[in-house]
C-alpha cells in the first residue's frame, strides 16, 4: 500500500479529475491525500480521500474565493500579472509547506498537476518518486509548436514560427513572478536550477487527458508520455428535469465554475439562440442570481440553472456553447456535440484553436455579437463535421482512469517497495 499525495492548483476542474484517479487508486488499495490550503478542500466529494491544509498563514480560510475572483477576470495586463503573482505566491507557499507535511504524513509518493511545479520541485528534493498529470493542455514544449496559452491556429511556415517564438518570449517574461520562485525553490531544496513549469515535470511517467488526435501534432514527448484522455469517475446516469422539443434545436451553454457570472456573454448567447427558434439550457455553476436568470429567459434563454448534468445535457443538445474548458471540451467528443468555443483565459485559447483545428467545432472571440454567434451556431448544426470519426476511436482505446492508475502504479511501485524493503 502506498500513500500518495496529491498536489495541484485550487481549481475545482483539476480536483475533480484528480479526484477521480484518486479514486481509483484507493479502491486499488492505497491512500490518497490532497494538500492545499483549507478553502480547497470543499471541492473533494468522496469521503475516502483525505486532505490536509498547509499554508493557513499566508492562506488563511476565506482567502481562497477572492483568488478565484481575480482568476475569473485575466482581462486585462494588470489583471494577468495579478494572476501570475498569485500563482507564484501559492507556489511559494506549498514548497515551503509541504516537506514537512509530507513527512508528518508518511508519504511516498506524489501525484502532480502539470500546473502547480511546487509538487515536482519538493518531491525531487525529497527523494520521492512522482507522476505529472496535465489536467488542461501539456505544458511539454516543442519546437514549432505554440504555447496551450496561445490563441494561434498550427502552421508550419516561416510566419507563423516567428509568431510562436516571439509569443513564447512575450509568455516567459510575464511568467517571471512565478519563474522566480520556482529557480529560489530548487535552490532551497539543493536540486538542479529551473524556471518554468516545463522543467518540473516528472521523468518517470506524465499523464494526460488530451488526446493526441485532439492536440497539434507533435514529435517529441518522452517515451514516459501517456495519453489516457478524460480523468473521470465512472459514470452515473443523471437525467435532466427540462421537457427538451425534439423538433427544435437544442443549445446548451456552460462558461465554467470561474467565468458563470458573464451575463453579458450569456445574453447575447441567449439572443442568438431565440433567432435560430432554439432551446437554450444555461448553467452558469452558481455564479448569477435569481434577477440575473429571469433576465437570461428575457433575452432568450428557455432554461437557466446553477448545475446541470453536464453528460446528459451534451448527449442532448445539438451544439454547445463553451469557455473551452477541457474537462467540457473532452466531455463534448465523447457526446459527438459540436462545440462552439468561445475562450477567456488560461489555456483555452489554446484548446479553441485546437477544437477548430480537428474538426470538432467552430471558435469566436468571447466579444462576439449576438448576430456572430447566431452564424456560427447556424454552421455547426447545418455543416456535418468530418473530425469526431477518428477522436472517438482514439477515446474508446485511451484508457481513462484505469489506465491512469496503472501507469502511476507501474512507475511508483518498484521505488516505494525498495523503500519499504529498506526500512
Amino acid at each position: 500500500m502506498t500513500h500518495f499525495a496529491v498536489i495541484a492548483p485550487p481549481y475545482y476542474s483539476h480536483f475533480q479529475a484528480l479526484q477521480a484517479l484518486a479514486v481509483e487508486l484507493i479502491e486499488r488499495g492505497h491512500r490518497v491525500t490532497f494538500f492545499h490550503q483549507s478553502d480547497a478542500a470543499h471541492w473533494l466529494s468522496d469521503p475516502r480521500v483525505a486532505f490536509r491544509s498547509v499554508g493557513a498563514g499566508s492562506h488563511p480560510p476565506g482567502s481562497l474565493e477572492r483568488t478565484l475572483r481575480q482568476a475569473a477576470r485575466p482581462d486585462t495586463p494588470w489583471g494577468l500579472r495579478r494572476i501570475i503573482k498569485q500563482m507564484a505566491g501559492t507556489t511559494a507557499m506549498l514548497c515551503s509547506e509541504l516537506p514537512g507535511a509530507l513527512a508528518d504524513n508518511q508519504v511516498d509518493a506524489l501525484l502532480c498537476d502539470q500546473m502547480e511545479p511546487a509538487g515536482g520541485l519538493v518531491a525531487e528534493g525529497l527523494g520521492l518518486p512522482f507522476v505529472s498529470v496535465a489536467c488542461a493542455l501539456p505544458v511539454n514544449r516543442e519546437p514549432g509548436l505554440p504555447l496551450p496559452v496561445m490563441p494561434f491556429a498550427y502552421a508550419t511556415d516561416e510566419r507563423s514560427q516567428h509568431m510562436y517564438r516571439g509569443s513564447s518570449q512575450v509568455y516567459d517574461w510575464l511568467m517571471k513572478p512565478l519563474g522566480t520562485v520556482i529557480n529560489e525553490a530548487a535552490r532551497r531544496l539543493n536540486i538542479a536550477p529551473r524556471t518554468a513549469l516545463h522543467d518540473c515535470l516528472s521523468p518517470l511517467a506524465q499523464i494526460s487527458q488530451t488526446l493526441p488526435g485532439f492536440d497539434f501534432p507533435r514529435s517529441q514527448l518522452p517515451d514516459t508520455f501517456h495519453a489516457v484522455g478524460p480523468l473521470r469517475s465512472p459514470a452515473t446516469t443523471r437525467q435532466g428535469e427540462w421537457p427538451i422539443d425534439k423538433q427544435r434545436p437544442f443549445f446548451f451553454a456552460s462558461l465554467g465554475t470561474l467565468q458563470g457570472d458573464r451575463l453579458g456573454l450569456f445574453e447575447r448567447i441567449a439572443r442568438a439562440c431565440r433567432r435560430l427558434d432554439g432551446q437554450l439550457l444555461i448553467a452558469h455553476c452558481g455564479k448569477l442570481d435569481a434577477a440575473q436568470e429571469r433576465r437570461l429567459i428575457d433575452c432568450g434563454a428557455t432554461w437557466v440553472t446553477d448545475f446541470a448534468p453536464q453528460q446528459w445535457a451534451l448527449e442532448q443538445a445539438d451544439a454547445v456553447i463553451t469557455h473551452g474548458g477541457l474537462n467540457t471540451v473532452m466531455d463534448a467528443i465523447a457526446a459527438r456535440t459540436p462545440m462552439l468555443v468561445m475562450p477567456i483565459a488560461f489555456d483555452q485559447p489554446g484548446v479553441a484553436a485546437r477544437v477548430a483545428y480537428r474538426g470538432v467545432g467552430s471558435q469566436l472571440s468571447r466579444r462576439a455579437s449576438a448576430s456572430r454567434i447566431e452564424a456560427a451556431l447556424r454552421a455547426l448544426i447545418t455543416q456535418p463535421l468530418a473530425g469526431f470519426d477518428g477522436l472517438i476511436a482514439e477515446l474508446q482505446q485511451a484508457g481513462g482512469v484505469p489506465r491512469a492508475a496503472d501507469i502511476v502504479e507501474a512507475a511508483v511501485l518498484p521505488f516505494t517497495t525498495e523503500r519499504a524493503e529498506g526500512l
